[in-house]
């Protein structure tokens, strides 16, 4: 359903090698623009994610919004909801928790976040994308936004698993964020 502004889902290969869900909640506080995650560990992949995530934000929030400050303290925690291990691919859904929660406007109700970012902003596909698919499924999402890297795997999908979702393409990191949020 709808969640708080700055929550967000997404589903990708955790350490166990399962594709699973996760869950980032994130809350800005008043402070001097440090970043913080819980829920991490010591995974190395996943703090390389989240830094992925707040460097592009502090180099083009203004681009996304200038409402957007990372002068603020962020806080982001993450949750792997079916114990798979944590998942390396968190750039692109950490910006969008952060930009979600800096604007105060929520994700659209029921939607995984699918994909990734590079530090340039270049979209990475999803891997094993009718697997993932199947999982959101199972998890009850009723959007789906994907890059437009991943169109071509979608003749590898079955029919009825694409029908099950309101696909929403993106093709970069601002699109993205403003289709998570429903921003036209």
């Amino acid at each position: 359903g709808m969640c708080s502004p700055g929550q967000v889902y997404t589903v990708s290969r955790g350490k166990s090698g399962m594709i699973g869900v996760f869950r980032l909640e994130s809350q800005m506080l008043p402070g001097s623009g440090k970043f913080e995650r819980t829920g991490i560990g010591s995974d190395r992949d996943a703090k390389e994610a989240t830094n992925t995530a707040f460097n592009y934000l502090k180099a083009n929030g203004g681009r996304i919004s200038g409402s957007i400050s990372t002068s603020t303290k962020d806080y982001v925690n993450y949750q792997d909801l079916q114990g798979i291990g944590m998942t390396g691919k968190l750039a692109l859904p950490t910006l969008i928790a952060l930009c979600s929660v800096a604007l105060g406007r929520p994700v659209l109700s029921s939607t995984v976040i699918l994909g990734e970012i590079s530090i340039s902003g270049t979209m990475i596909k999803v891997d094993e994308l009718p697997n993932a698919l199947q999982v959101c499924l199972d998890s009850g999402a009723k959007k789906v936004l994907l890059p437009m890297t991943s169109a071509a795997e979608l003749a590898t999908v079955p029919a009825d698993l694409i029908g099950s979702f309101n696909l929403i393409f993106y093709s970069s990191a601002e699109d993205a964020v403003y289709k998570a949020l429903g921003v036209e």
